[in-house]
């Protein structure tokens, strides 16, 4: 219980999770359209990152009233980790599997392979 006249707990800097209709907006994130808000306004990114355990968080702000949500993205499938892996040994081009623009290319972090646009880890870089 906070001290002195506050009533309430101070707000999280990471936004208020997002769990009704994340599947949906999901989708739309990866498509690259607009996210309503269930403020009004849209959703805008403002940081991806990615969890020690393999997912990604995805904090959006709200246009109309400035209220920031967190999303978060469930860790890769066993199927896109395969996909990835493929293209590892083929010395292709290693798109995101998410995400349908050509431009998201995995990225190297700590010697893993991260999604740019989601966080979430698709195996070990080589």
């Amino acid at each position: 219980m906070p001290s002195g006249w506050h009533t309430q707990d101070p707000a999280s800097a990471d936004g208020i999770p997002l769990k009704k209709g994340a599947k949906a907006l999901l989708k739309a994130y990866y498509r690259s359209g607009h996210l309503p808000s269930p403020m009004g306004g849209f959703l805008e990114p403002l940081r991806v990152r990615s969890e020690s355990d393999g997912s990604g968080t995805i904090l959006l702000e709200c246009s109309a009233s400035s209220l920031r949500y967190q999303l978060a993205v469930p860790k890769a499938t066993r199927a896109e980790k395969t996909a990835v892996k493929e293209a590892q040994a083929e010395g292709g081009a290693l798109d995101c599997p998410r995400c349908e623009s050509p431009t998201h290319r995995l990225r190297r972090v700590e010697g893993h392979l991260v999604g740019p646009c989601c966080g979430v880890r698709f195996g070990r870089a080589l």
